[in-house]
């Protein structure tokens, strides 16, 4: 028997049908995942679950009783978000039994000395390398997110773990440590709620899927009935091509940008060239030192050592205004905080780039900004109702391709792409795939950071891995296999190849 039931849920916003006559049974010990492209109505119904919203009609069923007139019933569903959402300074302890009173922990006396102790048993079963005492904000991605997992777990009332893309930022070792957690949940008899855009995440851990498209309930199956062309024609209602490679053609031009003996937090000793035209991927465990690289590129941390030039020119490093003047961007995977403005609309967001294009006197020429953008928006197929539309309310892959026209907009050189797909859709992923290509076959030099192995060998014309803050191999794309890419990860002799 089901402990939680979705019983003909439908919700309605201003204008949006967000959800409409869903049907869903979760039951304990089981992993149900719920699959759909951005925009398929997940967040929602995971709201509803939670209680942070109310069905417009319908009900939820929890422990055979209706959660609208028993509200105190949510507390037995804990949710996992995909954004870090952990108290940097405070400690792993601390972190790990907010809020007390959940964890029936603290009450008026805190006994940092018992918090601790407790903690450890957690830290131990989820495997973390942190101990009780150490700062959140100075231990792995990857540790912070079991926290938030083991956080999730310590909520004594938990009888359904929701997990929102857990795995979004993580290597495929990182992976199969969540994975583990995910079946000590399950095995101990609670119920497991997964939501990924992985299919081989989905398939290697889901006992049962159920696929979401513009609000509905297309489907729900046992995963052992699926495969991947099956799933993607009821996540999309079409047909995707998901076999594609997408390498730039002719990527053999003149280096455009060289790193000579660069050094920084968190790493040291990198050089490399980037060609003009090819897409040069970048492959690494969390904490590698690929984004510190690229964020000391670009200005956003200091250069301890090292040169770097761009198209035969000194680099001055450490501004990033000026490296946006001169051609490089640099896209984070963190668009929420770094890639969007999410009080502004679409227009806004895109309009600050073209500036100089639609200003006289300092003045904006509203009329100009709205022709610019409009084409921007349609040439890179951004899906928004209007130009004014807030940008948050935009799904992932449509802020990324905003983000892509804004930059491209600058006459960019070089663009650095780090997690360009992180909670992005199988057919939005594959339109981004296939704007980097057509970026770079016009000339852009394109750096993709990727935790997705998939993802580099579909798009990257090498392949850079790097260990511990060094480059560990190097891998022309056809040389680039899975053993000897997964070698070079781990810091192991013989990894790499020449290019």
């Amino acid at each position: 028997m089901a402990y939680l039931t979705v019983d003909h849920v439908s919700k309605t916003f201003p204008g949006v049908k967000a959800l409409d006559d869903i049907a869903l049974e979760i039951e304990m010990g089981k992993v149900h995942t719920l699959a759909g492209e951005n925009g398929a109505g997940k967040s929602t119904l995971v709201k509803i679950l939670t209680g942070t919203e109310r069905p417009s009609r319908g009900r939820v069923m929890i422990d055979g009783q209706d959660a609208t007139h028993h509200p105190h019933l949510h507390k037995t569903v804990a949710y996992v978000p995909q954004e870090i959402n952990l108290f940097g300074n405070l400690t792993v302890a601390e972190n790990l039994f907010m809020p007390f009173s959940r964890s029936h922990r603290g009450g008026l006396i805190f006994r940092r000395r018992d918090i601790e102790r407790d903690a450890k048993t957690w830290i131990e079963r989820f495997k973390i390398a942190a101990k009780p005492g150490d700062k959140v904000r100075d231990i792995s991605i990857s540790d912070q997110q079991l926290l938030q997992i083991a956080r999730a777990c310590t909520n004594e009332s938990m009888k359904i773990l929701i997990l929102d893309e857990p795995t979004s930022s993580l290597t495929e070792t990182e992976v199969e440590r969540v994975f583990r957690v995910v079946r000590d949940v399950v095995a101990s008899g609670c119920g497991v709620v997964f939501i990924s855009h992985k299919f081989d995440e989905m398939f290697a851990i889901s006992d049962t899927i159920s696929v979401l498209r513009n609000g509905r309930k297309i489907d729900t199956q046992p995963a052992s009935r699926l495969d991947d062309r099956q799933l993607v024609s009821l996540m999309s209602g079409q047909e995707v091509r998901t076999d594609a490679r997408l390498q730039p053609e002719g990527s053999g031009g003149e280096p455009i940008l060289a790193v000579d003996g660069l050094g920084g937090r968190g790493f040291e000793d990198v050089s490399f060239e980037l060609r003009r035209g090819e897409i040069l991927g970048f492959a690494g465990l969390v904490g590698a030192g690929r984004s510190e690289v690229m964020q000391t590129l670009f200005g956003f941390l200091p250069a301890r050592s090292g040169s770097v030039t761009l198209e035969g020119r000194t680099w001055r490093l450490g501004d990033t205004h000026r490296a946006v003047k001169n051609g490089m961007f640099y896209l984070s995977e963190e668009r929420k905080y770094h890639g969007i403005f999410p009080g502004q609309s679409v227009r806004r967001n895109i309009g600050m780039s073209l500036f100089r294009g639609t200003s006289r006197g300092g003045v904006i020429d509203a009329r100009r900004e709205r022709d610019q953008v409009g084409a921007i928006v349609r040439d890179y197929d951004i899906k928004t109702p209007t130009l004014n539309k807030n940008i948050a309310f935009l799904s992932g892959g449509n802020q990324q391709k905003a983000i892509i026209g804004r930059a491209m907009a600058c006459d960019p050189r070089v663009l650095i792409f780090d997690e360009p797909t992180k909670g992005i859709d199988l057919r939005t992923k594959m339109e981004i795939y296939r704007l980097m290509k057509a970026l770079a076959e016009r000339g852009v030099g394109i750096i993709l950071v990727s935790s997705e192995m998939d993802e580099l060998k579909r798009c990257a014309n090498r392949i850079i891995t790097m260990y511990e803050g060094r480059i560990s191999g190097e891998f022309p794309i056809e040389a680039a296999s899975g053993n000897a890419l997964i070698a070079a990860i781990h810091g192991h002799e013989g990894g790499g190849h020449a290019a």
